[in-house]
């Protein structure tokens, strides 16, 4: 199946530099929005698969996050380039991209029939979705975290190595680069991916000079990146929107145990743990170990039966619902006031 392509562009200015980002939106935009958030070193395309399902029931959104995908990384703007710190280039605590989030958040919102978006992110845009409410007030209908980078302290062995070899890393090239990029993504995956998802999801760090640097980059971001801004205020977070933590159990980069961590600090109302599943939880290619989601809308007094295979767990997000078992057994489910 063909990627789905950003097929508009979103015009920003921050007070040091310019952005072009990519993005596109799916489905019948009377319905209610989903926004979905990348993280790195991926771009929208994880999200694909789930976008085409969502579109359904939900008017969805994907765009590339500056530096990645389709989306190139943010420009001096001109006379500024002198008050560009390589701490603000770095953008470690991703003010910048939260910064443009947010903007694109309230662009799209103009067009809306319904007040917020519900939102889903992964990785490090699970700290943009956090940072882009509570400094530049998005207010969400719901937020659900997967595997989210959002809690320190940070940092992995590579992550360290790379910051503390830049120069090194910048002059690879060829399949000795290759090699680390592949490396890197294979160690977020619990199950082995396959070639057209490795291909898709390493080819904007290696096809190009600019891509490499891009990828190192990055490395060097992770290794300083701090939450000391928000941090403090996660406890309003849910009292605010209905929030879902979901985590793979065998994430080696983020331990499954920050998820709870995270869920008393958001004071979110549960965690979902995804047993043999690891960073990469969204991957698409485990054929034996599927997991499915999905947003229901559901018209008054019309039955919604669905036959279960696997453990469900359901969140309502608005009005409430009647929910009954074979065995008799009836509770009523209602959404929470933000």
């Amino acid at each position: 199946m063909d990627s789905i392509h950003l097929n508009q562009i979103f015009h920003h200015s921050t007070a040091t530099h310019r952005y072009q980002i990519r993005w596109t939106s799916l489905g019948d935009d009377a319905l209610p929005p989903l926004i979905f958030v990348h993280g790195t070193p991926w771009s929208s395309r994880v999200w694909d698969t789930y976008a085409r399902s969502f579109a359904r029931y939900f008017h969805v959104y994907l765009f590339d996050n500056p530096g990645f995908g389709e989306s190139p990384l943010g420009q001096p703007l001109q006379g500024k380039e002198n008050i560009i710190t390589k701490e603000l280039a770095l953008d470690a605590d991703l003010a910048q991209q939260s910064e443009v989030f947010a903007a694109l958040y309230h662009y799209w919102a103009q067009d809306w029939k319904h007040p917020k978006a519900h939102v889903i992110a992964h990785d490090h845009g699970g700290l943009m979705t956090l940072r882009a409410h509570i400094l530049h007030g998005c207010q969400y209908a719901s937020l659900c975290l997967i595997n989210v980078v959002a809690l320190g302290p940070f940092g992995q062995s590579l992550f360290r190595l790379v910051a503390g070899n830049e120069e090194v890393f910048n002059a690879l090239t060829g399949p000795v680069f290759e090699g680390v990029v592949e490396s890197y993504i294979r160690d977020a995956a619990y199950s082995e991916l396959g070639k057209e998802t490795m291909e898709m999801l390493k080819r904007p760090w290696i096809s190009s000079e600019e891509g490499r640097k891009g990828f190192v980059r990055q490395m060097v971001q992770a290794n300083s990146r701090h939450t000391d801004e928000v941090e403090g205020k996660y406890p309003e977070v849910g009292k605010k929107m209905p929030v879902r933590i979901i985590w793979g159990k065998e994430d080696k980069w983020i331990p499954v145990e920050t998820a709870d961590r995270l869920k008393e600090k958001l004071g979110a109302r549960d965690v979902v743990v995804i047993e043999e599943a690891g960073h990469l939880v969204i991957d698409k290619d485990n054929a034996e170990k599927p997991i499915s989601s999905g947003f229901f809308r559901l018209e008054k007094d019309a039955p919604l039966v669905h036959t279960y295979m696997c453990d469900e767990m359901k969140i309502i997000t608005e009005g409430e619902f009647q929910i009954s078992d074979e065995t008799g057994q009836t509770v009523i489910q209602r959404a929470r006031k933000a």
